[in-house]
């Protein structure tokens, strides 16, 4: 379901995943930011990106006993356009942040990740690319190989980004302009990237995927905010590395 207060995506919009492309074509990450933001807030976004999925696991309280948390997550990650012409576009955590923050949603931990690895329904090879790997007609490419992996299968999908997370390794990096990403798991189950938080956090390359999670999550079937998954002062579990 779409969130509160976002328009439709309109079919016969200029504003597709195709164009987005061709308009970003020789952006800097700014500005493809900055473009990828006007598509967010008008919402031309898919209508499917919004069928969110639960995906379940475990979950430990900071006195050990052990729950069960429903997570509500985006199907795909984050991509502009209509129905019929979307393409997933790469951004950094801070353009991340607002769109999470514009449709209700945060952002996952390396755990959540794990769990929605094994709870997907369509997972696919990871396919590394080398050369201008942080440019926007490289992050087109990457999205139209993907696709051509996919072969119209649908449903809860993973193995085809590394995504950007919230981790401790930003919080203790001796600098603070960090991102983390974590992820890019291979058929075999095991990701290619453990987590990592030595980029700046403007860099995003074509590998970078943003996977959105409902704020509204359920603990043994009742209906918390996910801040209680974090405890105070990060109590529990679930941000340990």
């Amino acid at each position: 379901m779409r969130p509160a207060g976002v328009q439709h995506a309109v079919d016969n919009d200029a504003r597709t995943g195709e164009a987005f492309f061709k308009q970003a074509v020789s952006y800097n990450w700014a500005q493809r930011d900055s473009l990828a933001l006007e598509y967010a807030k008008a919402g031309q976004v898919p209508d499917f990106y919004f069928h969110f999925v639960p995906v379940t696991m475990p979950f430990t309280m900071p006195d050990g006993k052990k729950l069960k948390v429903t997570l509500y997550v985006a199907p795909d990650y984050f991509m502009v356009g209509n129905s019929s012409n979307w393409a997933r576009v790469p951004i950094t955590p801070m353009a991340a942040q607002k769109i999470a923050d514009a449709y209700g949603c945060f952002l996952p931990t390396p755990l959540m990740v794990d769990a929605i690895y094994k709870a997907s329904v369509v997972k696919l090879a990871p396919v590394p690319m080398y050369a201008y790997r942080d440019s926007s007609i490289t992050m087109w490419q990457h999205h139209l190989m993907i696709e051509g992996q996919r072969k119209n299968k649908k449903g809860l999908i993973s193995g085809i980004k590394k995504d950007v997370v919230l981790s401790n390794k930003v919080l203790e990096h001796e600098k603070s302009n960090r991102v983390a990403i974590y992820g890019w798991h291979l058929l075999d189950g095991k990701p290619i990237q453990p987590v990592y938080a030595g980029h700046v956090n403007w860099y995003v390359d074509y590998s970078h995927g943003i996977r959105l999670i409902a704020k509204k999550v359920k603990i043994d079937g009742t209906w918390v905010d996910y801040t209680f998954l974090f405890g105070e002062g990060g109590g529990t579990k679930m941000l340990r590395y």
